[in-house]
């Protein structure tokens, strides 16, 4: 008689077989797929497999009678892989049916968009995103981007930008997750998740494409589209870990970056985008430049359009976006056996499996289906999740007092640039979003307080007090709403509505397009008139809540001092009224973390918490000592660290405790710590743990984010928290770039932010 075979045998059984079966699939398709791209390439043209790694903007595409149209006849002439910037099912559609019915192969485009932060649902802008810790909310978002980009005709998006920033003075740190590897590749793995699910040929689900590869957050004096240099050590321990993550959570495209890399520009980097992306990551799918970025090769000084785009061919990149390089100018570089047809046939194919994965051969127009825009963009379902999210990422810098939360009776003074103005809340980079259906904060404060209170409405200032500037820091639809008036009409008569108010919100900061692309600033305080009108509302005597919108972080040491409460709110998307008002009123209680260290000055840039020791590091609790590597007018102390984050309610710490005193490559250490939710308040806590390797062969820094758990606590209730160790997460790149853990002491530190926590330690055997 057998005997029956235990529950645990089969299960473990049932999941190996279900493995092999996931890997012959897999195996099967891909064979499937190289039967059928290889069958295609061998009936295509040398201009039809060029055309295929020409990506244009759409341009004024007018389909049927306006046949004559450059790009149309390019498309039916083969000549076109895809395009970008161009939206709505039905105009995708019309566009498709070009390449489907005119075209000899009847190959179908690629459509791609800026969908970085939502789609017509804008959700916070990804700065803003980063700081609600949570990873679940994250993939929310992508998700529903994906649901409704995918709804509008798009297949494709130029998101994530997983670029590690640590200079607020360069725009596009609005664009990414921060300063930190670990947090920033977290972002990564859960954005591609969302953007692409588990299966592409679905039509609810866009490819994702990793930018900008590689380092572009580096840029030397935060300057836009400057140099970037650095050692390959710190390249692969600091900044290269959330473009791997992406890539290893599956993301189907890369986008080269605007900068060199050891002193060759991005797009022609053989070593970047071959060596490194291919050999050592493995990565199987294809790369496009950023906008014009071969063309721009010429102005870095590496030869003309035909000598840059052969060697962005040969250096690995796939398809051309905008510079008509590879279009116009491969065949006589391939005539010249500069570039050769292998090189091509590699690049035509990737741009062609990309599709293949997709669904595109089986269905060009599964992205075309003018019914679903109708039912799933822009949904009162979707904006409700947009403004749950929103009020999850801000950050409550200062709260004497307990100034917050405003109560929603009496009179409301709210004064400022932003109080008011629903083409600024979605922020940078919001390419889709209807402006006119953002809710502003003086309509989701209205809406909130009801007639329980009566909401008093003043300007107070513009954005700047230069004409000029104001134009440069307008743009893309985003008016901000020049005020004719002088700065000191404007704050006389928000000092008059102040006076009969009980509470004052000040809702000042950046205009949404005072960060993004080619918006870096030299000086990153609160504009000047901004800040008198601030002063002038102190002076009142009246409480003053200065509600920040920002798209970096900003140096307000003056602001924290002298205003009892600073709540940063960044650029919150479409719902960004309401959910503010959300957060004033106490509805929700904050309990967004910084993912980026906020300076004092400039003059501390970058700055940012893991640091490397000098030989002659400053004391602890030293403000300068002679010899020692400090400044003599400011302390190296940020203004608010990395992980810093207030709440409505405190929360104590106590009682860490590790499971053992070493570590082996086999072994675990538990890490716990109880939290205790000490105010009057319920809430949500970012419980943060970080590493310190004691001694490395090569230098490390002085703390590292590790690990991290966002939990709800209800007022007086206490939990265990629990984080578990291994080996693998003591690894780092040595001299050698040898992913290595080295025997020795390690602290863990666990805490509400990285400057304040526990401490203990452990050896690693």
């Amino acid at each position: 008689m057998k005997k029956p075979i235990s529950l645990l045998i089969f299960l473990a059984l049932l999941l190996s077989q279900t493995i092999v079966f996931a890997q012959k699939n897999s195996t099967n398709e891909a064979q499937k797929m190289k039967v059928f791209i290889d069958g295609l390439m061998g009936k295509m043209t040398l201009e039809e497999k060029l055309g295929q790694l020409n990506l244009p903007a759409s341009g004024d595409i007018i389909t049927g009678a306006g046949s004559n149209n450059n790009i149309a006849q390019k498309i039916k002439d083969g000549q076109v892989g895809g395009l970008f910037n161009i939206k709505t099912a039905q105009k995708i559609h019309d566009v498709q049916k070009i390449a489907m019915e005119q075209s000899r192969l009847k190959i179908p485009l690629l459509f791609g968009m800026d969908v970085i932060h939502g789609y017509q649902t804008e959700f916070p802008i990804p700065l803003g995103m980063s700081c609600c810790w949570d990873m679940n909310l994250v993939e929310k978002s992508a998700r529903i981007a994906a649901q409704e980009a995918s709804a509008d005709g798009i297949c494709w998006t130029f998101s994530p930008m997983v670029d590690i920033a640590r200079d607020p003075r360069w725009g596009r740190i609005s664009e990414g997750s921060g300063e930190d590897p670990y947090l920033g590749s977290q972002i990564a793995r859960a954005m591609v998740k969302g953007y692409q699910g588990d299966d592409l040929k679905k039509n609810n689900t866009i490819m994702a494409c990793v930018k900008h590869f590689a380092l572009y957050g580096a840029a030397e004096a935060g300057r836009d589209y400057n140099t970037t240099d650095m050692s390959r050590i710190r390249m692969y321990n600091e900044y290269l870990p959330p473009y791997k993550a992406a890539f290893d959570a599956g993301a189907g495209s890369a986008m080269s970056s605007f900068n060199e890399v050891d002193g060759i520009p991005a797009s022609a980097n053989k070593w970047l985008m071959t060596d490194l992306l291919r050999k050592e990551w493995g990565f199987n799918g294809f790369v496009v430049t950023d906008y014009t970025a071969i063309l721009e090769m010429v102005d870095h000084g590496l030869g003309n359009l035909k000598e840059v785009s052969a060697l962005a061919l040969k250096a690995g990149i796939d398809m051309d976006m905008v510079a008509d390089g590879f279009l116009e100018t491969l065949k006589q570089s391939l005539d010249e056996g500069k570039v050769t047809q292998k090189e091509i046939d590699q690049a035509c194919r990737l741009v062609l499996e990309a599709k293949y994965k997709l669904g595109l051969f089986d269905d060009p127009y599964r992205y075309c289906d003018v019914n679903r825009a109708k039912t799933e963009v822009f949904t009162p379902k979707n904006r409700q999740v947009a403004r749950e999210i929103a009020a999850q990422t801000f950050v409550l810098l200062k709260n004497d007092n307990q100034t917050l939360p405003i109560r929603g009776t009496g009179t409301i003074a709210l004064i400022g640039p932003l109080a008011d103005n629903r083409e600024n809340m979605p922020g940078t980079w919001s390419v889709a979003a209807d402006f006119a259906k953002s809710v502003s904060l003086r309509d989701g404060l209205k809406k909130a307080v009801g007639a329980q209170a009566t909401v008093l409405y003043a300007k107070g200032a513009n954005f700047v007090s230069d004409p000029q500037l104001d134009a440069r820091i307008s743009v893309f639809g985003k008016s901000t709403q020049w005020d004719k008036r002088t700065p000191a009409e404007m704050i006389a008569e928000a000092v008059a509505i102040a006076g009969k108010s009980d509470v004052i919100v000040a809702a000042v900061g950046e205009s949404s397009e005072m960060s993004g692309e080619c918006s870096s600033r030299s000086e990153i305080n609160l504009p000047e008139n901004q800040k008198d009108l601030v002063k002038a509302l102190l002076a009142t005597g009246k409480p003053v809540v200065m509600v920040l919108f920002t798209g970096r972080p900003l140096t307000i040491s003056w602001e924290k001092a002298n205003v009892p409460a600073i709540l940063n709110v960044w650029f919150a998307g479409t719902e960004a009224g309401d959910a503010i008002a959300d957060v004033l009123l106490g509805k929700v209680n904050p309990s967004g973390k910084l993912s980026a260290t906020f300076p004092q000055n400039v003059g501390q840039i970058p700055l940012y918490y893991n640091h490397k020791n000098t030989g002659r590091p400053l004391a602890d609790g030293k403000w300068f000592q002679k010899f020692r590597s400090n400044y003599l007018d400011v302390s190296n102390d940020p203004l608010f660290p990395f992980g810093f984050g207030l709440s409505y309610t405190t929360f104590d710490y106590k009682n860490l405790k590790l499971s053992a005193p070493s570590l082996t490559a086999d072994s675990k250490i538990a890490v716990s710590v109880e939290v205790t939710n000490s105010g009057k308040y319920d809430g949500a806590e970012v419980v943060q743990l970080y590493l310190r390797d004691m001694v490395g062969s090569v230098t490390r820094p002085v703390k590292e984010l590790k690990g991290f758990q966002k939990t709800f606590l209800k007022k007086g209730e206490t939990r265990t928290i629990e984080f578990t160790l291994t080996e693998k997460d003591l690894r780092f790149y040595n001299g050698d770039l040898k992913l290595v853990s080295e025997p020795g002491d390690f602290k863990v530190f666990v805490g509400t932010s990285s400057d304040n926590t526990l401490e203990a330690g452990f050896t690693l055997k």
